[in-house]
Formats: C-alpha cells, sequence, structure tokens
C-alpha cells in the first residue's frame, strides 16, 4: 500500500507517525507498506536470523535482527526481513542495552520476497544500504530457489545451484550455508 498526500512527509514527520502492522517503509517522501509475510518468507526468516545468530553472536563479531527500522540518508527509512549489524556497530543506550533507534545502515541486509513484493523496491532499498556503506545485500526468491547477491561496485551475482555455498561479509567468514540449505528450510 502507498500512501500519498498532497504535501510529501519529512523522514522526522514518519519517524513520529504509529508504526503498522506490517511494517512501513519511508521511501522518497512516500510511506509504502510492505506486504504481510507468508509461509515461505516467514520460515525462511525465522530459521536464518538464528542461524547466523548462533554462528556470530557467541563471540560478540555480530547480531542478526528481524525486522528492524533502519533510517538512515534523507530520504528512506527502511524495515529489512533481516538486518546484521557487526557487534561494535550495534547502536546502544548508556547502559549497554541495545538501542531502539538505528540510524545506521547494517553491515549485511537481508530479503525475502514476498509474492506481492515489488523485486525492484526491494533492489532499490539494497542498493540504497550499499551506498551507505552496507558490506553484503541478499535478496532471496523463494518462489525460484534462488540468490542474489549485491556487494558495493561489483556486479550482482545470482545463486542458484543447490551445491553452491552461498557469499557472506568477511565478518561473518564463519557462517556457512548452501543454496540446498537455505531452501531445505521449507520443507522442515
Amino acid at each position: 500500500m502507498v500512501q500519498t498526500s498532497a504535501k510529501p512527509l519529512t523522514l522526522s514527520e514518519f519517524l513520529v507517525l504509529p508504526e503498522t502492522e506490517p511494517a512501513s517503509e519511508y521511501i522518497d517522501g512516500r510511506i509504502i507498506q510492505k506486504p504481510m509475510p507468508q509461509g515461505e518468507h516467514s520460515a525462511i526468516q525465522t530459521e536464518l536470523a538464528p542461524a547466523i545468530n548462533l554462528v556470530v553472536k557467541p563471540k560478540q563479531i555480530a547480531r542478526a535482527f528481524c525486522e528492524l527500522r533502519c533510517s538512515f540518508g534523507d530520504n528512506r527509512s527502511i524495515v529489512p526481513d533481516i538486518s546484521v549489524f557487526t557487534w561494535d556497530r550495534i547502536p546502544r543506550q548508556e547502559n549497554g542495552r541495545v538501542a531502539n533507534i538505528f540510524s545506521i545502515a547494517p553491515d549485511w541486509t537481508i530479503e525475502i520476497l514476498s509474492c506481492d513484493q515489488s523485486q525492484t523496491k526491494v533492489t532499490k532499498n539494497i542498493l540504497h544500504c550499499l551506498k551507505y556503506a552496507t558490506q553484503m545485500g541478499w535478496l532471496i526468491d523463494p518462489k525460484e530457489q534462488s540468490v542474489f547477491v549485491y556487494l558495493p561496485d561489483q556486479p550482482t551475482t545470482f545463486y542458484e545451484e543447490l551445491e553452491t555455498q552461498l557469499p557472506v561479509p568477511e565478518f561473518a567468514k564463519d557462517f556457512s550455508l548452501t543454496v540446498e540449505g537455505l531452501f531445505s528450510w521449507l520443507l522442515d
């Protein structure tokens, strides 16, 4: 759902609005509500974030967050399906707890394409993240059982061969996942 008004909202005005369910994103003055995740999307998201955290969180290398609002740049407030931040970049409160507001791009952004979602819109969000120092973006397409991998200043790569090891950012080098492993979560 796209909301438009006579006068576009600023990012600051958007950020004080009540949250919606599913989440709404702010892109260039427009409010765009994400589609409600369905079974395949939810299954992958529910398995992938904890799998990443199992490897990177105990050593305080990084942490994966689901559906975390990230507002950065002048024109976007997005909610990637999974945002991974290196440990030293996780915004914190004075008491050391995780902050509620993340005004930086994730180090690794992961999007899972939903049935009613525009691949172009999701790709633009990944490219926006790369512009603001994200190290890697994944676009997972459950229907096609494929993964597009985006890196700064490099051609996009595409993975669909089941035995292929998916590339990960250097900080997550101990995390290992094949295309088959990723999509096997749809069978469990």
